[in-house]
């Protein structure tokens, strides 16, 4: 095999393939990345046996080959060689010659035999969206979904699509992040459970760009989202989601209209005040067109007031100020709206259309201290 390519071009496709490299692994071929070059096309692969990615770069292809090499030792000799032209070779003993100017590298590579092959998959039906929305929507969910491994579910998301409607929701068992999105075609009925490591590596490497589209193909195990010079393929997670919308409810005895800006600002301050350790609540009472917000830890206290728009009741209730600070982040409106029904009940932050919902689940506290 012999290519030539330009350093920043494939050190950009090399970042995207390490997105797939295990970091702990007892197969030792899959540390390794597949170069192969074929039909005028140089494709780098990596594979973790969940998460497969294909990226393809631009280059000249001299002589046609195929061979596995280290990830790592790769990656780092290509992000430090000059930004000029490179070029590699790999002799039939999978020794891989790597030039770029005065600076020559030479590695020992393997046979691609023990690399487990992309599954193939039939690309029938196609999803299309921007790829700007695809990385926005997983942005404002995907905080949400479990570290945990003890429930497979909650450590994915639900792709739902039903006709011209894309919804995404997450849950952790504290709270819920539901978005939805206006496709602009209508299409056959889709219920998949996406992981969250897989959505969390395609919002690092797809672009931002708004023109540009992402396709989207599902299998009964398998989803495949294909951007510009890119595949990334991952296996789904079986099982069936929660019913999420026994959960939802459109009573609330007090609404809150408040700007946003200001709120998150406040919660965010008074967080300094919490130790990791700890698990302080942020209290808020909200009485009359105000809101005193206020938290008491081991390290201190403080109060703050928000002018707000309210309707209903009077109401004093605690949450977790990371959950409220992390749906709060990924709303991009000035001011939100928030719905609540009771103190054990959650709150609703939510648009008029629904576009986007997050469920946020109180907390005990003691009213005393505040």
């Amino acid at each position: 095999m012999k290519i030539l390519c330009n350093k920043t071009d494939l050190l950009n496709s090399v970042n995207i393939a390490l997105r797939a490299v295990p970091s702990k692994t007892t197969m030792s071929i899959l540390e390794c990345i597949v170069i192969q070059a074929e039909n005028e096309r140089i494709k780098l692969t990596a594979n973790d046996m969940e998460l497969a990615i294909d990226s393809f770069v631009k280059g000249d292809v001299l002589e046609a080959g195929k061979a596995a090499i280290d990830a790592k030792i790769f990656s780092e000799i290509i992000r430090k060689l000059p930004d000029n032209e490179v070029s590699i070779t790999v002799n039939d003993n999978y020794e891989m010659t790597i030039v770029c100017e005065k600076a020559k590298f030479k590695l020992s590579g393997k046979p691609c035999d023990e690399f487990p092959s992309l599954p193939l998959i039939e690309r029938n039906a196609c999803v299309k969206l921007s790829q700007f929305t695809l990385k926005e929507v997983i942005r404002q969910t995907v905080f949400s979904i479990a570290d945990s491994e003890t429930n497979k579910i909650m450590t994915g998301e639900l792709f739902e699509i039903s006709q011209d409607e894309l919804k995404v929701v997450s849950l952790d068992g504290h709270r819920i992040s539901i978005r939805k999105i206006k496709l602009k075609e209508s299409y056959n009925p889709v219920k998949i459970i996406v992981p969250g490591k897989t959505l969390n590596e395609i919002s690092k490497v797809i672009p931002s760009d708004i023109d540009k589209e992402v396709f989207l193909y599902f299998t009964d195990k398998h989803i495949v989202c294909e951007f510009d010079q890119t595949t990334v393929v991952s296996r789904l997670i079986e099982g069936e989601y929660y019913k999420i919308d026994q959960m939802l409810s459109n009573d609330y005895e007090t609404k809150i209209k408040i700007n946003k800006k200001e709120f998150l600002s406040c919660i965010d301050r008074a967080n300094l005040l919490v130790k990791e350790s700890e698990k302080k609540p942020i209290v808020i009472n909200i009485a009359d067109d105000q809101i005193e917000l206020s938290m008491t830890s081991s390290l201190g206290s403080m109060k703050e007031e928000i002018s707000v728009v309210k309707e209903g009741k009077d109401i004093l209730i605690g949450f977790n100020p990371k959950f409220l600070m992390d749906a709060l982040r990924v709303v991009d409106d000035e001011e939100v709206d928030i719905y609540l029904f009771n103190p054990k009940a959650p709150c609703f932050i939510k648009d008029k259309e629904e576009s986007y919902i997050y469920l946020i689940l109180p907390v005990n506290f003691n009213a005393g201290v505040n």
